[in-house]
């Protein structure tokens, strides 16, 4: 990765982050402090960020199960040529061929924890035994943190943030915004096949064994995942978290993971340099995040043609995406994006200081406003199970 010295430097006229946690007053009313989201605040040099090391693996099935293996890990199988013979179709099978998962049961840090609470020997720290059962500072999913790096340049949708620090780890989870919420329940015909397009995308470029071949013909069902289990320190914050991941190349030049992993992605054909530089602006930055944050080392996109078949293959190595937006000065920058995710962590330890898993602290933001957050105690907005609990205060192991 690319470490870098500390801290971002501050535009004139830009304002100031706060300096400590303790609000202003604001007509004689004490007010929570806010975390400014302006890009120019964190334009300083790249911080400090270490290679992604892989702690673990596990798989969920088609009925959405757990597993603690690979067991879903599929492998890159590509056709020989960019422009693939015979056309990928990505629209076959949307009707008849698509099982899509209950994306209204929301379902949390569920299968990171059990992953965590079943190696939890392993994660507490070494001459630990009465100290933290996890030796990290946050535990998450890649994906919260990407829209917390993609948030300086976001200009479309907020997100809500569930944290609550439990035997000194802070554990991050999403909550469901009422207007994402709104559009996952109205969502067009035409985006739920945009998005089934993309997973049958993977269906045409990987396959089951290493050495096998692409079956296309079969059924998308989007409960099943692998997830790999990263630990990487951004500044002074340790970081545990999960992602899913399409596949891995085991005859790529980086054959361990995560580096050996690829992405796969689909997007509408460019024909012009105005659509190229308007992907580059708002479409890389979140493959970019998205691949960055874990160490994988590409993502392979399929650029689609207007009747759903794929026109060209393109390859972008992760670490290269910093070539193609440099010099376009109304692009975003990858040191804004690390520099304000490591500004929100420390944000985090100022505001969650009570080690209880019944208090969550919501923190809030919508383009155009600072990061702002509330406190609720109770059972509403609790997000660690009681079983987790338990388990890692040294009761019952799950089942």
């Amino acid at each position: 990765m690319e470490p870098g010295a500390r801290p971002a430097k501050r535009s004139s006229g830009a304002p100031e982050a706060p300096a400590e946690l303790g609000g202003s007053p604001k007509r004689g009313r004490w007010a929570p402090p806010t975390l400014p989201t302006e890009p120019a605040l964190y334009d300083g040099p790249f911080p400090f960020y270490r290679r992604p090391a892989e702690e673990g693996r596990f798989s969920l099935d088609a009925q959405r199960c757990y597993h603690p293996d690979a067991r879903q890990l599929r492998y890159f199988a590509p056709p020989r040529a960019e422009r693939p013979e015979p056309a990928f179709d990505l629209r076959h099978g949307y009707r008849d061929l698509y099982v899509r998962r209950d994306e209204g049961r929301r379902e949390g840090l569920e299968h990171l924890l059990q992953w965590v609470a079943g190696n939890r020997d392993r994660l507490r720290a070494q001459g630990d035994a009465a100290g933290r059962p996890v030796n990290a500072d946050f535990v998450t999913w890649r994906g919260h943190l990407t829209k917390v790096l993609t948030t300086p340049y976001e200009s479309q949708e907020g997100w809500l943030l569930a944290v609550s620090l439990f035997r000194g780890t802070l554990y991050v989870s999403e909550v469901e915004t009422p207007a994402a919420r709104q559009q996952r329940e109205q969502r067009s015909d035409m985006l739920q096949e945009l998005a089934y397009m993309g997973y049958k995308f993977e269906r045409y470029m990987c396959a089951d064994t290493p050495d096998g071949s692409p079956d296309p013909t079969g059924v998308v069902n989007t409960n099943e995942a692998f997830c790999t289990v990263v630990r990487t320190r951004l500044g002074s914050h340790s970081l545990l978290f999960a992602g899913e991941v399409d596949c891995a190349d085991p005859r790529g030049a980086w054959p361990e993971p995560p580096a050996c992993y690829v992405e796969l992605k689909t997007c509408k054909e460019l024909h012009s340099p105005a659509q190229r530089r308007s992907f580059y602006r708002y479409k890389l930055i979140k493959w970019w995040a998205q691949s960055f944050l874990p160490g994988v080392s590409r993502i392979v996109a399929g650029f689609r043609a207007p009747d759903g078949s794929v026109a060209t293959l393109e390859t972008f190595e992760t670490m290269k995406i910093f070539q193609l937006i440099r010099g376009d000065r109304g692009c975003w920058k990858p040191a804004v994006c690390m520099n304000f995710c490591e500004a929100f962590l420390a944000f985090l330890k100022k505001v969650v200081t009570e080690d209880d898993p019944q208090l969550v602290h919501l923190f809030a933001w919508e383009p155009g406003r600072p990061v702002s957050y509330s406190r609720h105690q109770g059972a509403e907005h609790v997000f660690l199970p009681a079983w987790y609990v338990e388990t890692m205060s040294g009761g019952k192991s799950p089942d």
